[in-house]
This record gives structure tokens, C-alpha cells and sequence, in this order.
């Protein structure tokens, strides 16, 4: 019992051998994929937006146009990053402590991001490239540390040659188009491509050859894009999330337009990544804070809020969440109140001071990489009683620091009228992760819930796990994917016969997040054990368990899920390899 729950846990967390050469990343053709400027010919509106975006500049071989950072002979003089930045015509060179702890000097080959920092990649052996530490702070023009609190030394996986710094591994695939790693296990090794080294039209809307072919050939250009999901609301957060998520990938090849949970398993509300209330804590980017809120129920899409080509907010200020929070309050979202939102009335604060925007108090930022802060996309309501229970930020106190949380809460009570005592998910969730009496009683009545967000319910299905507790049957047939997947691999440590009734039935799922997890849960069973039509579907998820840890293969967790899944099934050689 032990082992399968080592096994759930390993599956649940999937996140540095020899070197091997191997070809350097570049781009390369890739079928059914076309150059960005085929897409501007018809649409050059969108293409104007698109050139001053983030998303252009994500990444960009090294020259005077792309480098943002001041290379004229300059220095960083970081404890154990002592760095010199130099020039040599075209070359843009760094000095710095290599793998061996020596000095030595590197050629830069791409920026990387282009606000408000600029990383610089180094070609390193093994067909890798590998995020520099020391990075330019765009706004400051200033050199500093991503890691100044510790710098890590040679050897460690966070140096700047160690695996997480591996652009291949960690960063890649969301600063691309049509990023495919490469990565070979047996040499440690890559060959990774890529369409367009930057994010272009077709990382959202998919391959766009068929597209262009007919536009070219047609009375009429085709009404419709490659990508039939950018048009529904939580479709379309879902294909943002395939880089603005915290999430595992399961295909090598993960193609836009396609459901979310085909390609990636999101990781829920956990400790460490979330504060109990479900905050943002570690970098969780915008997926997991989003699905928690009112407005991802109520239908709101990104591009509700976000100009989706260039990056841009819709509006400046309150005036983007006045195009629906106004006196005449939108029909389109129902139970939405008519009333005067931006006025000292609601947010009680003089106009144009602090506080007076609604995201000072309803999305307040923290910083990630030192100096690029992000919104939490929650978008709540200030609970200053909940943070102080919980231990979370409060948004009140971000700015009254010197107030306690009850002169917070009178003076929100003060503006609002009181508020009765009110249930939270973060009370079931911290009872929980703490394994205080009764939570599991608490956990199982908030799986239950159908009121709560989707990736409540899944934290709740983890914490229940980790309690020893099975998932409650409803959550093994939710209508939402991410509960059934969360019970699914939490139902992976538990005996055989409660495996088998409950995760047959969703070897056929119709998302492979939920399919691969069953198939793994069961994997240990006899063919006999099994239903015969269950039989040939549990081997084509094992099959795809397996090629979705070989897909994240440059993880240690994914090799040892591996050899897990071969010593359960009698390959003893195959789980000693990678092992």
C-alpha cells in the first residue's frame, strides 16, 4: 500500500547523467505550419498588433535589434556570479563560471522575453540551451540575480548549466511555435525544433497551411480559423492555459485545438504552489487562479478583458472592468448588480490614490523572477478574517500593513454592511493539508458541492488522498475533467477491488488525462481481473502513460514513473534502466 501511494504521489508531482552532443536547437519546417507573413497578407490588422507584442518578442536569435541589455564591457558582481558582458561585433559574449566552477567565456545565442527582463540562453553539449541567472531588469537597465538569496553552485540543478535552467525542458515549448523537444533518454540528449522562434499565429489558431491553401484558392476567404475553440469561452481559457497554466505535458506534440486535458494534466491547488485560500503562491501563472473565479463560471474569456494579438488590456484602469461592472450592469451575466463600482462609494478610497483601482483589492500582484509582478486572476473579494485564519496575503494589509485584520474587516463592514460568517474552501482545504479532525468529513462535503469551482473540488480529491481516504464515487464521474482525473490518480493507492470498480469505467474517457490516469491505477491487475472490453483499453493507456512520461523523460519524476510502472509489471530490467 505504501508503494501505491508512492506511486499516486510521484504521478500526482512529475516535474543528470552524462552528456551527450547532440544537434543545437533551430527551426525547421514543420507540416502543415507557414511563415507568420502568410498570415499578415490577409490579416494585417491583427499583424500590426501582433509585431509590438510580448508574445513576438519571446524569444529572438542574439543581435542589435533583439538584445535588450547593455553589453559594452559591463559586469554583475553577484556572490558566486561573477559575470562580464562584452561585445565582439555581432557577438554579444559572457563571462562566467561554466559547469566545472572556472571561468570561462560563452557565446550567447538568444534573447529571451522582452519586459520587464531579458534572459540570454548559452548553447551548451547535449543539443541544450541554458537560461543565463544573471538577467537585464528592462525598466531599471540594470543587471541582476534571479537566484541572489542563494546563488546555487556548480552541479546544482538550479546553476544556470544545471537541468532547471534548461531552456529545452523548462521553457521552450511556451516560446515557440510548433516546439517539439527531442529529448532522448538513452543519451541524455536533445534534438529540439521549433516552427517560429517566437509565438506566432499558429502557437493559438494551429497550423494555418490548409487555411491559407483555401484562402488563396477561394471565391471567398474562409470565415472560420483553424482553431474551432478560440470562440467558446472556457475552450478559449483552456487553450491560453496550454502556457499560462501550471500543468504537466502528456504528448510530445501538443496541437492547438485540441482539448486541454488531452495534452497537459494541470496541477491543482496544492501546498506550496497556493496558499490554502487558493492565492497564488510559487509561479502558477493565471490558469489555476482563474478557474476559482466568478467570472470563468459567468463565461468571461480571456479576450474579454485581453486584446488577444497584441497583449494589451481592452481598457486603461477601472474603465476595463467597468465594460460590465457599471450602473447599467451587462444582461449578459446574469446576477451581476447595476451600481456606480468605480466610486469612493465602492472601494471607499480617494479617486486616483492607492486603492482606489479594483485591482489594488480584487487581483493584487506579487513578483515573480524578482521583478515582474503578476496579477492573481482570481479576482476575489478581500477576506481580511480568512487571511489572518489561513496565513494567506490579504490585500487590505498589503497597503495598511500597520492595521490588524479586524480593523480590516470594520472597515470593509463599515462601507458594505456586515456579512454573516460564511463557509470558505480554504477552511476545508488547510483542515486538510494539516489532517485536523473532521477534515476528511469537511473535504468530502466540498467534493460533493457542485456550487464550487472545478479545481476546488480536485484540490479537495488530493487532500482527501493524502489523508488516506478514497475519492467519493461522484467525483470519478464529474462532469469536469480535472475532478475526474484528481480521483482517478488518487484512487491509484487504494485496494484492488476499489480500483478496479471504480477506474474500468474510465478507461474510455474521452480526455486522455483521465484515461492514462485509470490505465496506471490498474496497470498491476491480471488480464483475467479486467473486464475482456476493458483488456485492449487499459493497454492503449498504458501506451500512453508511457509515452507521456517519455514526453516529460528529461523529469527525474517522469523515469521514475517509469520504472515504477515496469517493476509493478514484471519488466525488472526495463525498471532497473530507469531507475
Amino acid at each position: 500500500m505504501r508503494f501505491r501511494a508512492l506511486l499516486a504521489l510521484l504521478w500526482l508531482t512529475a516535474l543528470a547523467v552524462t552528456t551527450a552532443r547532440a544537434d543545437p536547437p533551430q527551426a525547421e519546417a514543420r507540416p502543415g505550419y507557414i511563415a507568420d507573413h502568410e498570415c499578415a497578407a490577409c490579416h494585417p490588422r491583427q499583424a500590426a498588433a501582433f509585431e509590438g507584442s510580448k508574445h513576438r518578442h519571446a524569444m529572438a536569435p542574439a543581435s542589435p535589434a533583439s538584445v535588450r541589455a547593455d553589453f559594452a564591457d559591463t559586469r554583475f558582481d553577484g556572490p558566486r556570479q561573477a559575470t562580464r558582458f562584452t561585445r565582439q561585433l555581432a557577438r554579444f559574449m559572457v563571462r562566467t563560471e561554466g559547469a566545472d566552477g572556472r571561468p570561462a567565456d560563452f557565446e550567447v545565442s538568444h534573447s529571451f522575453g522582452i519586459h520587464p527582463l531579458q534572459q540570454y540562453l548559452i548553447p551548451q553539449p547535449g543539443g541544450r540551451l541554458q537560461a543565463l541567472g544573471v538577467a537585464w531588469d528592462t525598466t531599471r537597465r540594470r543587471w541582476f540575480s534571479l537566484l541572489a538569496d542563494d546563488p546555487p553552485p556548480p552541479g546544482s540543478p538550479l546553476h544556470w548549466t544545471g537541468r532547471y535552467q534548461n531552456w529545452n525542458l523548462m521553457c521552450g515549448e511556451c516560446h515557440t511555435t510548433a516546439f517539439r523537444k527531442g529529448y532522448d533518454d538513452t543519451r541524455d540528449a536533445y534534438r529540439t525544433r521549433w516552427a517560429a522562434d517566437h509565438v506566432g499565429c499558429q502557437a493559438c489558431h494551429g497550423p494555418g497551411e490548409a487555411h491559407a491553401s483555401s484562402a488563396r484558392t477561394a471565391a471567398t476567404t474562409p470565415a472560420l480559423t483553424p482553431n474551432r475553440l478560440l470562440g467558446r469561452a472556457h475552450d478559449q481559457v483552456d487553450q491560453c492555459a496550454s502556457c499560462h497554466a501550471r500543468r504537466t505535458r502528456l504528448v510530445e506534440d501538443a496541437r492547438p485545438g485540441t482539448p486541454f486535458l488531452d495534452n497537459y494534466l494541470p496541477d491543482n491547488l496544492r501546498p506550496g504552489l497556493y496558499f490554502a485560500d487558493g492565492q497564488q503562491q510559487d509561479e502558477v501563472f493565471e490558469y489555476g487562479s482563474y478557474r476559482q473565479s466568478r467570472m470563468y463560471q459567468a463565461g468571461v474569456a480571456c479576450s474579454d478583458c485581453h486584446e488577444p494579438h497584441g497583449g494589451k488590456l481592452r481598457a486603461s484602469g477601472n474603465a476595463l472592468c467597468t465594460q460590465c461592472h457599471n450602473t447599467s450592469a451587462t444582461p449578459r451575466f446574469k446576477g451581476l448588480q447595476a451600481k456606480d463600482y468605480d466610486s469612493p462609494a465602492h472601494h471607499f478610497h480617494s479617486p486616483g490614490q492607492a486603492g482606489s483601482q479594483c485591482v489594488d483589492c480584487h487581483m493584487p500582484s506579487r513578483n515573480y523572477m524578482v521583478v515582474h509582478p503578476r496579477r492573481d486572476h482570481a479576482i476575489r473579494i478581500p477576506q481580511p478574517a480568512l487571511s489572518a485564519r489561513l496565513g494567506s496575503p490579504d490585500a487590505c494589509r498589503g497597503c495598511h500593513a500597520d492595521r490588524s485584520a479586524e480593523w480590516a474587516t470594520a472597515a470593509i463592514e463599515k462601507h458594505h454592511g456586515p456579512r454573516p460568517p460564511a463557509a470558505h474552501y480554504g477552511d476545508a482545504l488547510a483542515a486538510g493539508h494539516l489532517g485536523q479532525p473532521g477534515a476528511p468529513r469537511t473535504l468530502a462535503a466540498l467534493i460533493a458541492d457542485p456550487t464550487q469551482p472545478a479545481i476546488v473540488r480536485a484540490s479537495a480529491v488530493e487532500a482527501l488522498a493524502a489523508l488516506g481516504a478514497p475519492p467519493p464515487a461522484t467525483a470519478l464521474s464529474d462532469p469536469d475533467p480535472v475532478v475526474r482525473a484528481a480521483a482517478a490518480i488518487s484512487l491509484a493507492a487504494r485496494p484492488a477491488p476499489e480500483r478496479l470498480a471504480g477506474l474500468a469505467p474510465l478507461l474510455d474517457d474521452p480526455l486522455r488525462a483521465v484515461r492514462i490516469s485509470a490505465a496506471r491505477g490498474l496497470a498491476d491487475l491480471p488480464d483475467d481481473a479486467l473486464p475482456p472490453g476493458r483488456r485492449p483499453l487499459r493497454r492503449q493507456g498504458l501506451a500512453d502513460f508511457i509515452a507521456a512520461q517519455q514526453a516529460m523523460g528529461d523529469m527525474p519524476a517522469a523515469q521514475v514513473n517509469l520504472a515504477l510502472l515496469h517493476a509493478e509489471t514484471g519488466a525488472p530490467a526495463r525498471a532497473q534502466t530507469h531507475f
